[in-house]
């Protein structure tokens, strides 16, 4: 026990302390800590042996859930007020034009399987809250308000629809189209108690939280680890209603934030530190899932479709979805290519592997690779994009010639 102590804490300390080169390199963190988790995984020099899907999937939606518990708690009320509906419609039909396009394609032109195809775009097609929380903080790009509240909504957002497509689509590969108008009702009153149970579950949940820490008297320790295992419970308790547990979660935040009287210093900054060992032990565990040497086996489809998906698939989802909102020509493009892919599509995609179905670990791989396509082509170039857009707010580019000059 003490070996597996100093083994886990040294890896989870030497991540951290690459912190500040990736943030001088401009490699995003995640990436870094995947390759950590291939290196120490099957193919690599460490030779962990970790095949257990089931157990993966179980650890990163926990994982997950704490991940959107503190974007949630970072989330400000006044960053509804621009980008509610430009979030909204991006976690709903750009979700949906994003599977569509991407399935097509994995369909008509890789010769997939019409509905595994679907499965596929359906599996990629929502952007992550892990890497886009992440990202953005450390891109430090500084673009505007409203630019910035889009894509951290929509990341938060989209889990719903995302899950709703990968679970009924998987059901379709498995058991077949179907036949009746009741097995059709019964994905929509799915798709229905996942939104509807998520949003009751998530604001009636955190008000009652709220009201609980107000008129508690605690040390003041205590009352981060109070909000953290109340979030979870509520998370835990609207998935067994069968509504989404992480739209509830990333509401519960939301509202503690935006309603709690106490300081919310003590919270914030234990869920921030909670949030950053939450990630790294997910993309960690990710790399361990994986072989290297499998990954290459069918590389080419895999890139292509992560071509399709950021070239294509996300700059027609955007169109569609909200560029028609006022947003600048430039903003467009931003929106259209900060579309991270990050822990969410590979543990939608590890969903239909566990299942007793036709789908593989190679659909599994695939994904895989998209989403370190999508890390380092998308979240290397963040930052250097907004500035050749010209995207940063007067307020900030004067807070950058200022540190310059006191450099």
């Amino acid at each position: 026990m003490e070996l597996v102590i100093f083994l886990s804490s040294v890896v989870v300390f030497a991540t951290f302390a690459l912190m500040p080169l990736a943030r001088r390199s401009g490699a995003p963190i995640l990436l870094i800590v995947l390759v950590v988790g291939m290196l120490l995984g099957v193919d690599g020099p460490g030779g962990i042996r970790f095949y257990s899907f089931q157990t993966g999937f179980d650890l990163g939606s926990f994982a997950l859930a704490i991940i959107l518990f503190a974007g949630g708690l970072e989330t400000e009320r006044g960053m509804f007020h621009n980008a509610r509906n430009s979030s909204v419609m991006m976690a709903t039909l750009g979700v949906l034009v994003t599977a569509l396009i991407v399935g097509l394609f994995a369909s008509f032109v890789l010769g997939m399987p019409p509905v595994v195809g679907l499965l596929l775009g359906a599996t990629v097609a929502s952007t992550d809250a892990a890497a886009t929380f992440l990202l953005i903080q450390q891109s430090k790009a500084g673009i505007s308000e409203r630019v910035k509240n889009t894509l951290v909504l929509e990341s938060g957002l989209n889990d719903p629809m995302a899950i709703f497509l990968v679970v009924s689509l998987t059901a379709v590969v498995n058991g077949g189209p179907p036949e009746s108008l009741q097995e059709v009702g019964g994905f929509l009153i799915f798709l229905v108690s996942q939104i509807g149970i998520g949003l009751i579950g998530g604001i009636f949940g955190g008000r009652v939280l709220t009201l609980i820490i107000d008129r508690m008297a605690l040390p003041n320790g205590t009352y981060p680890a109070m909000a953290l295992s109340g979030a979870l419970a509520i998370y835990a308790a609207v998935a067994l209603l069968g509504g989404s547990g992480f739209l509830a979660v990333y509401i519960v935040g939301i509202v503690i934030r935006n309603r709690l009287i106490r300081p919310l210093d003590n919270i914030l900054n234990f869920n921030e530190a909670l949030q950053w060992i939450s990630q790294m032990a997910l993309f960690l565990m990710l790399g361990l899932l994986v072989a290297p040497s499998q990954l290459l086996e069918d590389i080419w489809p895999a890139l292509a479709i992560a071509a399709v998906l950021m070239f294509v698939a996300r700059p027609l989802a955007v169109m569609v979805s909200i560029g028609w909102m006022g947003f600048s020509v430039r903003e467009n493009v931003f929106l259209s290519w900060v579309g991270l892919r990050g822990a969410v599509p590979v543990l939608l995609a590890i969903y239909p592997v566990i299942t007793p179905g036709p789908v593989t670990i190679e659909f599994f791989n695939g994904v895989f690779v998209i989403v370190v396509v999508s890390l380092i082509a998308q979240g290397w170039t963040i930052a250097p994009l907004a500035n050749f857009l010209k995207l940063k707010d007067q307020a900030v580019q004067a807070e950058d010639l200022e540190a310059d000059v006191e450099t």
